[in-house]
């Protein structure tokens, strides 16, 4: 029987913090399991009041070590989720995406602040180059059952109205969801996020470390990109459909 695939990313929520930073920089880079951890990275957001400061050098670092990824918070820092639908979300992704590229960062990857996404956001997503990994394979506990999100348990082609298509890099796991798996019975697909605030907790890097450590030898270890390249004949179903 082959072994589930794995990857592993990382949402890089505080990259101007010191701490935060140096503790997701030195994980990266170590390794744990094998895995290549993808930093998902929000841009500073200057009308907050952040300064973008070292943040294209700590981004290039990142991509050094890893899969680099675009994250957006939709609102502010500390405000990922909007309260509602709105082309300004869609305006603020390609917004921070040209940011990124005149500080030479090429991102290659997704994921929506709160798990949201919309079908103005995907469009842009698909004009930039981008697989996505806002859909989840589990209910995040912070949503009610009707605030809609994307849900798909393995890769998938999503076919958006205008007639592109977005690959869809589903998110399968959290910390806690993996550390219980990593024991325990295992999905052909495994994707585990964290967030870099987790690293701030030394029992929670301990229950990563270990967890990782576990799915790196059950599992095919590969990284975001690769799976990318790997899952292009991937099956397809419509955006609406994958709209939970």
């Amino acid at each position: 029987m082959a072994k589930p695939v794995a990857v592993v990313s990382c949402h890089v929520e505080r990259p101007l913090d010191d701490r935060c930073w140096a503790l997701f920089s030195a994980l990266q880079e170590r390794r744990p399991g094998g895995f290549r951890i993808a930093a998902l990275l929000r841009p500073p957001d200057e009308q907050a009041g952040e300064d973008a400061g070292v943040w294209p050098e700590r981004a290039r670092v990142a991509a050094a070590q890893g899969p680099l990824g675009h994250h957006t918070h939709f609102v502010g820092p500390t405000h990922a989720r909007p309260d509602s639908a709105g082309a300004e979300h869609a305006d603020r992704v390609r917004r921070e995406a040209a940011w990124m590229r005149e500080h030479g960062l090429e991102p290659s990857l997704f994921c929506g602040g709160g798990w949201y996404m919309d079908e103005g956001v995907a469009e842009v997503l698909t004009e930039l180059g981008y697989a996505d990994c806002t859909a989840t394979a589990f209910q995040p506990s912070y949503l009610a059952d009707d605030e809609p999100r994307l849900a798909a348990e393995r890769p998938v082609w999503l076919g958006l109205g205008d007639g592109r298509r977005l690959l869809e890099l589903p998110t399968t796991h959290s910390l806690g969801m993996a550390a219980r798996a990593a024991t325990g019975g295992l999905p052909a697909y495994v994707h585990v996020y964290f967030h870099d605030t987790d690293l701030l907790s030394r029992k929670r890097r301990t229950v990563l470390r270990s967890a990782l450590s576990v799915l790196g030898r059950r599992c095919e270890v590969t990284d975001l990109d690769g799976l990318r390249r790997s899952v292009a004949d991937a099956s397809e179903e419509s955006f609406a459909a994958a709209r939970a």
